[in-house]
């Protein structure tokens, strides 16, 4: 096998051991007795055909994923040439040959092949050829190969969700996941997955950021974790966790074959970009999918039919962007958590994914704890089945656990007493110092603020509900009959 050389993949379309093949079967439907011909000595064997010396490359099929050597046909005619010259006959020329369409755009290596070792030293490369195309149509967003991927139920899907500083984005202010596991849950019978019951998930709050770093532009959300109780936990134990998270779900690496885990995220650079500089190790074989990629090439493709911009009012263009909330109203999905929370985002996302790949059976999760008006939406559903039109949703202010009380707007009048302090996972002081759970002291009305104790807010609360009408009667304030929350500190209420 000679020197290689980088080629374009365009015109490099026939496959070579379907040359001979071809050749063989003209023959014989043609009862052509090659074998009594001068060049019948050149048909003998696919090794003997090889000394010709044939120009190759790898390639892999776009529609069928699999990996080929192939030829040009200007190679077919020098052969044909080469057998006109030196034995004075002319090779007629066959129409079956198997015509390949090159997935891949880029330069390839091109090598010469003329006897059976170096052909078999490529043909060794195929099932790497095959994996490395395979892993660029799936990140590409190709809805064949990643329904292909969910339909083999042997994968294991692992979503997560960064939210970092808008001034330094190497600082990390929380991250989520959420992961299913398709090959065990085939195995007890338990198909489709059940996003509530099925996903395994986390939530984990950065300690020395958390109520410290505010972006201003998109504003976090780290108290808001709807699906369960989120981790506060020290800076540097973040890539300790997300690395012992991702070694529990993924098989060793492989060349041969990809990984059994497969990394989902909106929006893949960022969330990337954050692991790199964590120095988190993906297995090399590991599949990832970008759920705005699938999303985009399944309405490029007209699986999603016509949509309306809100922002616009025109037609959505060919290849646009959903973002992920988006993306969840596009689905009819009225999902009553908030967004930008990276537990509620990492999520959502593994449920947007699998709600595009079956959309009759994966069911809404639901949330624990108290549910928050979703986001207002670009994108959300008509009465048409097919056309997207606008919606408008009012997203509410932050209100605590218990008696609703008229809170001011100030963002420094919800953060922690300065004797607060930080309790790290595990703790279980850590839910006394969350601002989910403020208390207030009753002091007198100083300068048009009031000071409301909790026990007043439920009284005055009591006194309202006594006069609501009688079909609203068998309702209770069921705050009345909670404990007393522990306290957060002072926090300045709006004067009525």
């Amino acid at each position: 096998m000679g020197d290689f050389q980088l080629v374009e993949p365009r015109g490099w379309e026939y496959d070579l051991h379907s040359v001979y093949s071809a050749y063989m079967g003209h023959f014989q439907l043609h009862g052509i007795p090659w074998y009594e011909r001068s060049w019948g000595v050149l048909f003998e064997s696919f090794e003997e055909f090889l000394t010709f010396s044939w120009p190759v490359i790898v390639v892999t099929d776009a529609w069928t994923g699999r990996a080929h050597i192939v030829t040009r046909m200007t190679s077919i005619g020098a052969f044909q040439k080469m057998v006109k010259t030196r034995f004075g006959e002319t090779l007629p020329s066959v129409d079956n040959i198997l015509k390949v369409s090159p997935f891949e755009a880029g330069q390839r290596h091109m090598r010469t092949v003329s006897d059976p070792t170096s052909y078999k030293k490529i043909f060794s490369t195929l099932p790497a050829a095959v994996q490395a195309a395979y892993r660029v149509r799936v990140k590409s967003g190709e809805p064949k190969a990643i329904r292909e991927l969910w339909e083999r139920k042997d994968k294991t899907f692992l979503a997560i969700d960064f939210e970092w500083s808008e001034r330094n984005t190497s600082s990390c202010l929380e991250w989520g996941y959420a992961a299913v596991r398709c090959g065990h849950l085939d195995a007890v019978g338990a198909w489709p997955p059940s996003p509530e019951s099925n996903y395994r998930k986390g939530h984990y709050i950065v300690a020395e950021y958390v109520d410290k770093v505010v972006n201003k532009h998109q504003p976090t959300y780290p108290w808001q974790y709807a699906f369960g109780e989120s981790q506060v936990i020290p800076k540097a134990k973040l890539p300790q966790i997300i690395q012992a998270i991702i070694s529990s779900l993924a098989s060793p690496s492989s060349e041969s074959q990809s990984n059994t885990l497969v990394l989902v995220a909106h929006g893949a650079h960022g969330d990337l970009a954050r692991l790199e500089e964590m120095k988190i190790k993906l297995p090399h074989n590991a599949l990832i999918i970008d759920t705005s990629s699938f999303e985009r090439e399944l309405f490029n493709q007209g699986y999603r039919g016509p949509m309306i911009d809100m922002k616009t009012a025109q037609p959505r263009r060919q290849g646009s962007t959903l973002s992920l909330g988006n993306l969840l109203a596009s689905l009819k999905v009225d999902v009553q958590c908030t967004l930008h929370n990276s537990g509620n985002d990492a999520m959502m996302c593994l449920f947007a994914l699998q709600k595009l790949l079956d959309p009759e059976h994966t069911k809404v999760p639901s949330m624990r704890g108290r549910q928050t008006p979703a986001l207002p939406h670009g994108y959300a559903p008509s009465p048409s089945p097919s056309v997207m039109v606008p919606t408008f949703s009012i997203q509410q202010p932050w209100m605590a656990y218990g008696t609703p009380v008229e809170v001011s707007q100030s963002r420094s009048e919800y953060r922690r007493s300065a004797s607060s302090g930080f309790h790290y996972s595990g703790d279980s002081g850590r839910s006394s110092t969350s601002p989910r759970n403020p208390t207030f002291r009753d002091e007198d009305l100083k300068g048009g603020s009031l000071r409301v104790s909790s026990a007043s807010a439920r009284s005055r609360d009591s006194r309202r509900l006594s006069n609501l009408s009688d079909g609203m009667a068998p309702m209770k304030d069921r705050s009345t009959s909670r404990e007393s929350l522990p306290r957060l500190g002072n926090m300045r209420i709006s004067g009525e």
